[in-house]
């Protein structure tokens, strides 16, 4: 285990602080914000899927860029500033393309910030402190979500939702300057992409694609986080969309409410994450967190109360919570030794991407010709056939799942 200094973790504390509210554009501010300039659902849902889109085919070869590169902090620091000149562009227009071309540039841009991250922690703390930093990492991430919904929440009350514009900039500027307090020269770069510090031959060869493919144990996981993402990500934005589209609920208020819920409950979930992969592995954390979405579908799909964002949103905090830790863990894991952990962690954040483009459009198409209540349940069935999915997976590659990182 490397030791870095308190001065680069707790940099790297609040760079993970700062970009939480930055890394998504507007996140799920977006669909609000559309709805307010006449947007209907399905538009929204087919925008935000083209944006997906655009980060799914970028995440791959941006992962390999991060295994090659030792200029992890200038990375991280550039993708925050082009995705708030990004989401600025929605001020000037909300023409159908100006914000197709928003969205696609954001996702491309922060499709980085993941195996950046990962690879910076990783090049910091080595492979045995990765599982108690990811858990630290995604703590201050959720509590940044936390403090920046709520005063977006507040802001955007009083403000309007001009205030969440703001507030990025704000936030940008503080996440690049935490990033750059962040020592260069306690990062190991080789350590950062997945090599051995003890290692006598090391694998140096350039990470490739096609390198993906020959871990039967990282596709199967790649094909699960592609379907609870696919079953996942449409459902905060629907669950805000059919509240104001109805007119129960301030839109900033409401929308901040579910992610100060979400965001609350993921905290101590990170945390627990990081406990139990340190002791029984990743495999198991992956399971609890798939568990927790069907459970959340049914929920929305059935309770058509405002109130229902609260044990909806506390499900969100379970799954989103555990899978942001195990995520990066399970594929270092998988990978250890090879030299392409930040190619590994692109290819499966290429996964989640695909299932979180598609699911806007499939819940939106849903939601617009048959109403938002079937919506979140056939959302509900995409992640049960995630959570069967894993059950025979996890089965089939138990090793590689139970270890620990």
């Amino acid at each position: 285990m490397q030791n870095p200094s308190r001065r680069s973790i707790r940099a790297l504390s609040a760079m993970n602080f700062f970009l939480a509210d930055v890394r998504d554009g507007l996140g799920p501010f977006l669909g609000v914000f559309l709805i307010g300039h006449g947007w209907a659902a399905d538009e929204i849902g087919y925008v935000m899927t083209l944006g997906g889109l655009a980060g799914m085919l970028a995440t791959t070869p941006l992962g390999a860029l991060v295994d090659a590169t030792r200029f992890k902090r200038t990375i991280i620091a550039a993708a925050a500033g082009l995705i708030i000149l990004g989401t600025l562009a929605l001020l000037i227009s909300t023409n159908f393309w100006v914000v197709a071309g928003s969205q696609i540039g954001t996702s491309v841009f922060a499709a980085i910030i993941a195996p950046a991250i990962a690879g910076l922690t990783l090049g910091l703390v080595g492979q045995t402190g990765l599982a108690h930093q990811l858990g630290r990492n995604q703590a201050w991430n959720h509590g940044g979500n936390v403090v920046s919904a709520i005063l977006a929440g507040a802001f955007g009350y009083v403000f309007g939702l001009i205030a969440v514009f703001v507030l990025m900039i704000i936030l940008a500027i503080a996440s690049i300057v935490s990033v750059y307090m962040i020592e260069p020269s306690e990062i190991d770069h080789d350590v950062a992409r997945g090599l051995e510090p003890s290692a006598q031959h090391q694998n140096r060869e350039p990470s490739s694609i096609g390198m993906l493919l020959k871990s039967r144990a990282l596709v199967v996981f790649g094909i699960t986080i592609f379907l609870f993402h696919f079953g996942n990500a449409a459902m905060l934005p629907l669950l805000s969309q059919s509240v104001v589209s109805q007119g129960l609920a301030d839109p900033s208020a409401y929308t901040s409410a579910t992610i100060i819920i979400a965001q609350g409950t993921m905290i101590p979930m990170a945390l627990l994450a990081a406990w139990v992969a340190q002791r029984r592995g990743f495999g198991i954390v992956v399971m609890v967190a798939l568990i927790a979405l069907p459970i959340r579908g049914l929920i929305a799909g059935y309770w058509d109360n405002p109130w229902a964002l609260i044990p909806v949103q506390m499900l969100d905090g379970v799954g989103a919570g555990l899978l942001g830790v195990a995520t990066p863990g399970m594929v270092a894991r998988i990978l250890r030794g090879t030299g392409h952990v930040n190619l590994g962690i692109g290819g499966v954040m290429t996964m989640h991407n695909v299932g979180s483009a598609l699911s806007p459009a499939l819940g939106g198409y849903v939601a617009a010709h048959y109403g938002y209540a079937n919506a979140f349940l056939v959302l509900a069935a995409v992640a049960t056939v995630a959570l069967l999915f894993w059950a025979v997976g996890s089965r089939m590659e138990g090793r590689a799942y139970a270890a620990t990182a």
